[in-house]
């Protein structure tokens, strides 16, 4: 049996939505793609691979409103998620030259909760190659899931794209 691949990403219309579209592509079609604003759990539970994706700071964020962005508001919903018997994979996007500090902690905030709830993660990539100096989206010297800054290294968002999804590839 072919196992079905789901793509959660938040928010639209920016880095986030082209990269999981590209992860997408590079998977040649085995993959459905959902902006997660649009997910409910039951979608999520009908796959048995699932790649979330996030930014960090969002651009709902840079219109100055105090608005909650994509996955703030579904983040309540992740305890809904069963995790038993499913792999669970992340990509991020940032900033790390104006966010050294909080390179692609989005990722590594939803990979915590997912990983308290007993989620098994694939797809950690090194952080060789990378200037930032902390991120919440590391764990045990890797990024827990794929790490893309479309600001300020956008030349290398397809290579890294391609290098991650033949790591997937081995895990599933």
């Amino acid at each position: 049996m072919k196992k079905r691949i789901g793509i959660f990403y938040g928010p639209t219309g920016g880095a986030t939505e082209k990269v999981a579209k590209l992860i997408a592509s590079e998977l040649q079609g085995a993959a459905e793609v959902y902006p997660v604003k649009d997910a409910t759990p039951s979608m999520i539970n009908n796959y048995e691979i699932i790649i979330f994706g996030c930014s960090t700071i969002g651009s709902e964020t840079w219109n100055g409103e105090a608005s909650r962005s994509d996955w703030d508001i579904f983040r309540p919903e992740l305890r809904k998620i069963q995790v038993q018997g499913k792999l669970f994979a992340f990509f991020g996007t940032g900033n790390s030259v104006s966010y050294p500090r909080n390179f692609v902690d989005g990722m590594g905030i939803l990979a915590k909760e997912l990983m308290a709830q007993g989620a098994k993660i694939v797809g950690q990539w090194p952080t060789d190659g990378y200037s930032f100096t902390d991120s919440e989206a590391l764990i045990d010297g890797k990024f827990v899931g794929l790490a893309i800054d479309e600001d300020f290294e956008a030349e290398k968002t397809a290579t890294r794209v391609k290098q991650w999804v033949e790591l997937l590839r081995k895990s599933i």
